[in-house]
């Protein structure tokens, strides 16, 4: 992912976490908050509850993997956070990327005709 992809300051999650709303399933939960840009911004939080660094770290390249190959399926103009809950730590890709389409459906973001 490119550099103005990634959400990466904390003002900047605590910010989407205060204003943005939340959707969630039983692996993400993911905020949504509409950003004045033509691209959208991505931020992963893992907490240390999900497991060990190697597994926390699993989790937050399957969501960035998962959301890279998809991203033309969605609108543009949104800063997203996915939180990951603990049943991600024992999911695969399939799960991840189907969790991310099924809240982002919920949010709206999903473009028409997906």
């Amino acid at each position: 992912m490119k550099k103005e992809e990634r959400i990466r300051k904390n003002k900047h999650f605590r910010l989407i976490y205060s204003r943005g709303k939340s959707y969630s399933d039983d692996i993400l939960v993911v905020y949504i908050f509409k950003n004045k840009s033509n691209i959208n911004r991505l931020g992963i939080s893992v907490s240390k509850k999900i497991g060990k660094s190697v597994v926390r770290n699993r989790v937050k390249r399957l969501i960035r993997e998962a959301f890279r190959v998809n991203k033309d399926k969605f609108k543009v103009g949104y800063d997203i956070i996915f939180v990951a809950r603990s049943k991600s730590a024992k999911s695969n890709f399939h799960e991840i990327e189907k969790s991310i389409f099924n809240v982002l459906k919920k949010a709206g973001i999903l473009k028409e005709g997906i």
